[in-house]
């Protein structure tokens, strides 16, 4: 069982955070818990991760990014 609970992130050191570059099945590799927590940094890394796959794309197919 691979699935990331609030009890297995209490074994991680206190600065430890959540990250998971999306999509993401809650319930599955993360629960609801975690990935809604303080510790993670799930969103944001969602976010970041669309921009940048939109500039490696533009600039392949020729654009500046």
């Amino acid at each position: 069982d691979y699935q990331l609970t609030p009890e297995r992130l209490a074994l991680a050191p206190a600065k430890a955070l959540v990250m998971h570059p999306g999509p993401m099945v809650r319930g599955m590799e993360l629960t609801s818990e975690v990935a809604d927590s303080a510790r993670s940094l799930v969103l944001e890394q969602v976010r970041n991760g669309v921009a940048v796959r939109r500039a490696i794309l533009l600039r392949a197919l020729g654009g500046r990014a």
